[in-house]
């Protein structure tokens, strides 16, 4: 029987959310719906939206790593920082409940809406209900400097805190996609074919750049990987990705990867990030009557949109098999209510 080589990887401090490798399914029926536009490609899905945490998403693997790494260093108060629909948020207080320590959440108010459903729906109402402390910030107020003048009145009131960044984008989260990228080659064995791209959206760039830092550590092409923006211009991304991939692969102690080796496009985050475009509201609609499954309209529905452009335009070969890592946050569909009317 084929294997795989594994990372070396155990020795760094992680706590357990997963219940096991999420599922890959072919989209038969999209396919068929497709038709002729797919020049033979297949499309499979990884579905990360199915982790049973929480509501699962991405966040969940980069949690595993970063939670780790706060209990071992003896914390007891998490503060995590993101818009007020954010995905992270919401998992980062489920989480620490999970563990038993206290969670406080930084919320700016990133995204050009004011509504009832963005402001009360959605991550945030399941925000309150894990239990977690929310600090709503006005329009324009540095939530950095609000999270670290918050973190050092914690300390002084005798309290350990860890302060995990926007989206779990640290090197140490990246560890939770090296972890995945082991995951899909142990999964292409059972199948018995490799994927030719693997598509996902790319935020705050953790989850590319662990993937790439794992197919790296395990030799394999990091090119492989394709990520589409949906928060900063294509050289922003690209280089934060290159910076948190690399900081993963000093953590596992291996070689680091060079900025032409990532493939990131901007050409679908539309006018900006958590604004969703025609295209994006177009494949919710899409992929749900023809598969029964939900994208969210920040990040994986922007991200199945640039995928079908670049399949319609030929940027991949006939009867190419494509792998789209399902990153969650269905959540937010109920914060964008008013899109769908």
């Amino acid at each position: 029987m084929k294997t795989i080589a594994r990372l070396d990887i155990d020795h760094l401090p992680r706590i357990s959310l997963l219940e096991g490798p999420t599922p890959i399914q072919r989209l038969c029926r999209l396919e068929t719906r497709l038709g002729k536009a797919l020049a033979g490609v297949r499309i499979y899905i990884k579905r990360d939206d199915q982790i049973m945490f929480a509501g699962g998403g991405n966040k969940v693997r980069k949690l595993e790593y970063l939670m780790g790494a706060a209990l071992a260093d003896g914390c007891d108060t998490i503060i995590a920082t993101g818009g007020l629909q954010s995905n992270h948020a919401r998992l980062t207080a489920a989480a620490a409940a999970r563990v038993g320590i206290d969670c406080e959440l930084v919320l700016g108010r990133v995204v050009p809406r004011d509504d009832t459903d963005y402001e009360q729906n959605g991550n945030i109402l399941l925000d309150k209900i894990f239990g977690a402390k929310l600090h709503i910030l006005q329009r324009g107020q540095n939530a950095s400097d609000f999270v670290y003048e918050r973190a050092g009145k914690l300390a002084e009131a005798g309290k350990k805190v860890a302060v995990i960044p926007m989206g779990g984008s640290s090197a140490v989260g990246a560890l939770g996609y090296a972890r995945c990228a082991e995951e899909i080659l142990a999964a292409e064995i059972g199948l018995e074919f490799q994927f030719d791209k693997i598509l996902i959206p790319n935020g705050s760039s953790g989850t590319h750049a662990g993937l790439a830092a794992g197919f790296s550590a395990l030799g394999r092409s990091v090119d492989r990987v394709r990520s589409y923006s949906v928060l900063g211009e294509e050289e922003a991304a690209i280089t934060t990705t290159l910076l948190l991939a690399n900081g993963a692969l000093d953590l596992l102690g291996c070689d680091r990867i060079h900025s032409n080796s990532l493939d990131i496009s901007g050409e679908h985050r539309g006018a900006g990030y958590g604004i969703p475009t025609d295209d994006s509201m177009g494949v919710i609609g899409l992929l749900a009557k023809s598969e029964g499954i939900l994208l969210d309209p920040v990040y994986s529905a922007k991200a199945f949109a640039g995928m079908l452009h670049d399949i319609r335009k030929g940027a991949f070969s006939p009867g190419s098999n494509l792998l789209f890592v399902h990153t969650g946050g269905t959540p937010g569909l109920y914060a964008y209510r008013s899109e769908f009317n």
